[in-house]
């Protein structure tokens, strides 16, 4: 089952007026994620795996008889029946991808929190279009964590939204899915990435393959705001991370189409949607 965080809150700020640490992985995702072949297999043959692969596989939710994709010692994935747990997983792979599930750029999404079940569609389709990270974030003007689960909390269902859209969609890895964080904090989280790129919807942005021109980084930050946009001071402390304001064309759209059009913009220019 996937690794669970009780609500996924960040972390709160140390008893000793230290600051707090930004919010780490929640779901075991990223590349540690990806189950993996020792060699290139034969196809329709049964291969025995190392029982170390057995928490992994757990992490995934597999069980006998269902498929999965595992990724061999040349980086080839393969789709695989799971013919059993005990002692060690044991495998059967019948098909080869000519192409790698995952994407040849990262993109991480910084997404302010929407209302309602909204997220879950962000997580969902995030994770088909082949998104690396995805993080939670409480803005100004979004919602909060504790305001979305007051009535009934639901942010626990979130791990397994990834889960089921990974293996729906054949991926390798599961995306990371991180704890909700501060505005600080995903500027903080963002800041390894090569290129950052913040949605916004004023004046003085640029176009989206503007901003990327030649550049071909390996990891690309995108930050989506809430409905009602960024506040100022938001978007002044973005642009002193490094953030370049980016805009998707002359309509404004919903939190949750912004990121999902956003990723995919990212995808077509620079990964592997063509």
């Amino acid at each position: 089952m996937t690794k669970r965080c009780g609500r996924l809150r960040g972390r709160a700020s140390e008893p000793t007026g230290r600051p707090a640490l930004p919010p780490s992985c929640v779901n075991g995702g990223g590349p540690a994620s990806i189950l993996r072949l020792d060699a290139v297999p034969a196809l329709e043959r049964e291969v025995a795996l190392d029982p170390r692969s057995l928490p992994l596989f757990r992490l995934w939710g597999a069980r006998p008889g269902e498929i999965l994709t595992l990724v061999d010692a040349e980086q080839v994935s393969h789709r695989v029946r799971l013919v059993g747990l005990d002692p060690a997983p044991c495998v059967v792979p019948f098909a080869t991808f000519a192409r790698p599930t995952e994407s040849r750029v990262a993109i991480d999404v910084y997404q302010a929190l929407p209302e309602k079940e909204r997220f879950e569609l962000v997580l969902q389709k995030l994770t088909e279009l082949g998104a690396a990270r995805i993080v939670p974030v409480e803005t100004a003007r979004s919602i909060t964590l504790a305001e979305r689960d007051a009535e009934q909390a639901k942010s626990h269902r979130w791990p397994d939204v990834v889960l089921r859209a990974a293996r729906q969609c054949r991926r390798a890895m599961l995306p990371e899915l991180f704890g909700v964080a501060t505005f600080a904090e995903a500027l903080q989280l963002a800041a390894g990435a090569e290129l950052r790129l913040m949605l916004y919807e004023g004046e003085d942005v640029w176009a989206l393959r503007e901003a990327i021109g030649r550049l071909r980084p390996e990891r690309v930050a995108l930050l989506v705001g809430p409905e009602g946009g960024f506040a100022a001071d938001e978007v002044a402390e973005a642009r002193a991370a490094g953030f370049l304001p980016v805009g998707l064309g002359p309509r404004i759209l919903r939190t949750e189409t912004a990121a999902i059009a956003g990723t995919v913009l990212l995808q077509g220019l620079l990964g592997d949607l063509d």
